[in-house]
């Protein structure tokens, strides 16, 4: 028996080690620009201020991380998976309107935009905060930050296709020594100047904020960045479960973020002209150290941004498979860990953005402004999506339910507000990509629904077309058809124009439809449906979860063994290559019916997403209108 704890603990140790590189890295790199931008919002390092906003930042990682996301949200699941859209596939499970659908399916949407927009921003604001630490250490060489910056992007977005398998067994190691650095940093600070402790009480922030309304409302602003983070401890449970998750919280991360940001604050009270980089001064003067402590902040910074830019590749990927955006070409970068994938169109697209957003903000202090909008916007929408599945799944009552969510919102909407100060300041940007990302993605969806209408106007059902076949049956010539269809209660129109034109079956026709569900995973033994119909037709019906990739072959090949015996190199597989028609009335819906034939016309290729040979399929198609 004790054998095995031994091991089910080794094991949680390991995740709780890996839990750090990958969930922690965004939120522990806050301590080199969130505590500075704070006190400058406040009006300055006074002592009133300085032990205000330590109090706000403490009880904002108490009452948003701590109590909304580590003990509430997680118990959000699906099937052990968090993030955005884990949490919209449940809620929109629970729904029984169609209304109620569009309307959590735009919420969600909306959050995955946002989510974007963070994937853009973290990059930027992280590294160029750590290499910012050259004007302490090396005067001489500020002159190139933002040169050393862009190389340094430029370098972690360039190795994204070999996936982060072969380094990431290195990235909690790494954030361990991060992380107790932060600690040992503060500790130093908190010893000379005792009284920063004090700021645990929460009458400290709360009396600023009803003393200075506006200007504490300002603030609110920059103390958001404290937290920004906080929503990937959802995001990334699947990895790595709940447990390992909060003991990493509890043990390592919350205790060094306090102990370093008091030790910033301990060591405004005792040097006010240290708000120049009140991190970076933590540290000795030595020159060896400073340096040793840039190298240490650019590699914690590299690693939140890979967190970053990896949760992005993983929402895209999701998306795909449950239909929410376009078909996109997905490399696996794993053979072990399904959850690694690489996009190569959201890699340049984040690449270009992150490059564009170093290149016009040029400091840290700029990117806060356009930081805090698309993370206080994510949060709130996980507030209002995470009451709506923990009263209607979890069966909370809605009396406790309501208070407690009703808290969240209310700390949302406060920092979301604050943010939308700095709109014209470059919170702009982050709303200008998630409502350019939000617009494409409803205009999908809406655009598919309406091809799906299209459709069924020329459907034809399946059990009709059976029975003509008794006394008009066509030619039939050896081989398998598949024909890859959407449903399973029509003829699909690829068969109806292959035999327009050909006059002509295979003898043996297997309707093959893929449904991708609203959990992760499916079990093995719950995948394949096979249902046997007249004349050698068959309907084999494919369940996969949103983290699986669909494999046709493999499964044609498992089909061969159990249910049929054929040829794998006689089986031709059919798809549908359908000419859209715009007909929409109304200006707004021409626009997003454009921009849906657009993305249909352009989207990866059926053959290529599903791994098909290509001297396999056949398409066959007419014009249809929408």
């Amino acid at each position: 028996m004790q054998p095995e704890a031994t091991k089910d603990n080794s094991a949680s140790s390991k995740l709780a080690v890996a839990a750090l590189g990958v969930v922690y890295g965004d939120i522990g790199t806050c301590p080199l620009y969130a505590f500075k931008l704070s006190i400058e919002a406040s009006g300055g390092p006074s002592q009133t201020n300085i032990m205000a906003i330590l109090s706000l930042i403490i009880w904002s990682l108490i009452m948003v991380v701590t109590i909304k996301y580590v003990f509430v949200i997680l118990r959000a699941n699906n099937n052990g998976e968090g993030g955005t859209i884990a949490l919209t596939s449940i809620a929109l499970s629970l729904v029984k309107t169609n209304r109620g659908h569009w309307t959590v399916l735009a919420l969600g949407l909306f959050g995955v935009a946002m989510f974007y927009g963070d994937s853009i921003i973290t990059p930027a604001i992280s590294v160029l905060s750590a290499v910012e630490g050259l004007k302490i250490a090396a005067p001489a060489l500020e002159a190139y930050i933002i040169p050393i910056t862009m190389v340094i992007i430029a370098g972690f977005f360039a190795i994204q296709r070999f996936g982060t398998g072969a380094i990431g067994k290195y990235f909690g190691p790494i954030m361990i020594v991060w992380f107790l650095t932060l600690g040992a940093l503060g500790i130093s600070s908190i010893i000379n100047n005792p009284q920063v402790l004090m700021a645990v009480n929460p009458l400290y922030g709360l009396s600023f904020l009803a003393s200075h309304p506006v200007v504490g409302f300002i603030t609110l602003g920059a103390v958001v960045l404290a937290v920004t983070g906080g929503e990937a401890l959802y995001a990334d449970m699947g990895h790595f479960g709940i447990m390992p998750i909060r003991r990493t919280w509890f043990w390592i991360v919350l205790p060094s973020l306090m102990l370093n940001y008091m030790g910033q604050g301990a060591l405004l009270l005792a040097n006010p002209h240290a708000i120049e980089n009140p991190f970076y001064l933590l540290a000795p003067s030595a020159q060896w150290v400073q340096l040793s402590l840039i190298v240490l902040a650019t590699a914690a910074t590299i690693i939140a941004s890979q967190a970053v830019i990896s949760g992005a590749f993983s929402i895209t990927n999701q998306a795909v498979q449950l239909g929410y955006i376009p078909r996109m070409k997905v490399l696996h970068t794993s053979h072990e860990e399904a959850g690694q994938v690489y996009v190569s169109y959201v890699n340049i697209f984040l690449f270009v953005c992150v490059e564009l957003l170093v290149i016009s903000f040029r400091s840290s202090e700029s990117l806060a402004n356009a930081y805090g909008l698309a993370v206080t916007g994510s949060m709130a929408i996980d507030s209002m999506l995470g009451y709506f599945v923990m009263v209607k799944k979890e069966h909370w009552n809605p009396l406790h339910a309501i208070p407690l969510f009703g808290a969240f919102m209310i700390i949302d909407i406060a920092f979301f507000s604050a943010n939308a100060l700095k709109f014209f300041e470059g919170g702009w940007f982050p709303v200008l990509v998630a409502g350019t990302l939000f617009f494409i993605m409803m205009a999908w969806n809406t655009g598919r629904s309406r091809l799906l209408a299209a459709r069924s106007k020329r459907q034809r059902p399946l059990s009709n077309f059976l029975e003509n076949m008794n006394t008009d049956s066509p030619v039939r010539v050896p081989g398998t058809a598949v024909f890859m269809v959407p449903d399973t209660v029509n003829v699909p129109h690829s068969l109806l124009y292959s035999l327009r034109h050909y006059h002509i079956l295979h003898e043996r026709v297997i309707l093959l439809n893929v449904k991708t569900q609203m959990v992760p995973w499916v079990k093995r033994d719950e995948m394949i449906e096979v249902t046997h119909l007249d004349h050698n037709f068959h309907v084999v019906v494919l369940h996969y979860g949103f983290f699986e990739m669909p494999r046709i072959l493999r499964t044609l090949a498992y089909l061969r063994l159990h249910d049929f015996h054929f040829k794998l190199q006689d089986v031709s597989f059919f798809m549908g290559a359908e000419h859209l028609i715009n007909t929409a009335d109304n200006s707004w819906d021409r626009l997003a019916d454009a921009v849906f034939i657009f993305l249909h016309n352009n989207m990866y290729r059926a053959r290529d997403f599903f791994q098909l040979p290509h001297d396999h399929v056949v398409e066959v198609g007419g014009q249809i209108e929408i």
